[in-house]
């Protein structure tokens, strides 16, 4: 399984969650409502809050599971892209030094 591909499924897997406690939230507060233990306004404003929290913690969560993917893959030793694309242009100057010197045995 590609590093791309174990990100995205645990992101996802983040946002599943949220939504998941969003809906039994938003279940929670329309019982309530009907059995009249608070008012439709107050849990409109009870779940506009509660939302704008899961979200704020889905970023931190987010954050921090990039966070610690990276220090994993550090660990592993797997090279970041930039390194890699300094490796690349290292090897392209390389090859084209050993060119011009094959070029130069040639003549």
């Amino acid at each position: 399984m590609d590093n791309n591909n174990l990100i995205n499924q645990l992101l996802m897997l983040g946002v599943g969650t949220t939504s998941i406690v969003a809906e039994k939230l938003k279940e929670a507060s329309e019982e309530w409502v009907k059995n009249g233990t608070i008012n439709p306004d107050q849990a409109k404003d009870m779940m506009d809050d509660l939302v704008d929290q899961l979200k704020t913690e889905q970023g931190s969560f987010d954050e921090h599971l990039q966070r610690q993917l990276r220090n994993l893959l550090m660990d592993w030793g797997v090279p970041r892209q930039s390194e890699m694309d300094e490796l690349r242009g290292r090897l392209d100057r390389l090859e084209r030094q050993v060119r011009d010197l094959e070029n130069k045995l040639w003549r």
